[in-house]
């Protein structure tokens, strides 16, 4: 009978590098789930030796890895804590291939700028939705929390992003996401972009109400309505053209 003291000497004596490509690939899945940044980060130092390049890796290892997790993080199989750790882990594999996909000119998805609004200082939604927004490929620029409307309009028009993600964990402060779509109203800009909101007191009504593009309940659903606009934005742009 094998107790559990076996199966742990089982998994230590998992030595990655003698893995075949997709038994690796299939292990780092795993290790992303668990939240393991050495065992990700070796990972992918072992997929970039055996020539693969760094574009194959964030996709197949990484980008799939969190869809994953965030798939379960949707159903409610796991919590905050868990996706947390899935995507500082992720955080360790990136660090070694953000580097290289810039030496290759490999576009990003997306840009992103995302920030919780104006007497707001929860950040923890909002984190979790720049991290499975990176970790879907986005280029993700996080202006933090308490933003006022100058600091979105700044953000904007320094980094050119594709989306503009606003955050509100507190009813008093939601109201101020629609000072900042107006203000983007008043100087024009406001197609110029995508808007997504969320937060736990919002809900879709709202996001229209605000004028938003989009309301995202959770960050799986972020990294899922992200793309897909971005998508449907540039085809009906190339229908256009």
């Amino acid at each position: 009978m094998t107790d559990e003291n076996d199966i742990a000497d089982d998994e230590e004596d998992i030595v990655l590098s003698e893995l075949s490509d997709d038994e690796l690939v299939e292990q780092m899945h795993d290790d992303l789930y668990d939240g393991m940044k050495d065992e990700i980060v070796e990972g992918t130092s072992i997929l970039l030796e055996r020539g693969w390049s760094a574009e194959k890796v964030l996709n197949v290892s990484l980008v799939e890895g969190m869809r994953i997790v965030g798939v379960d993080f949707r159903d409610g199989i796991l919590f905050v804590p868990e996706v947390l750790l899935a995507a500082n882990a992720m955080k360790g594999g990136m660090g070694l291939l953000r580097p290289l996909l810039a030496e290759t000119g490999v576009k990003p998805i997306g840009k992103m700028v995302i920030g919780t609004v104006k007497g707001d200082i929860h950040d923890i939604g909002k984190n979790l939705v720049a991290m499975m927004m990176e970790g879907g490929g986005f280029e993700v620029i996080d202006i933090g929390i308490n933003n006022a409307v100058e600091d979105y309009m700044q953000a904007l028009e320094e980094h050119q992003p594709d989306i503009l993600g606003m955050s509100a964990l507190l009813t008093t402060t939601m109201p101020y996401m629609k000072v900042v779509i107006d203000e983007m109203v008043s100087q024009r800009v406001r197609d110029d972009y995508i808007v997504l909101v969320g937060g736990a007191p919002l809900n879709e009504e709202f996001g229209l109400a605000v004028g938003a593009d989009g309301y995202c309940r959770d960050a799986a659903q972020s990294a899922d309505m992200g793309p897909a606009m971005i998508r449907d934005r540039r085809a009906l742009e190339v229908a256009d053209a």
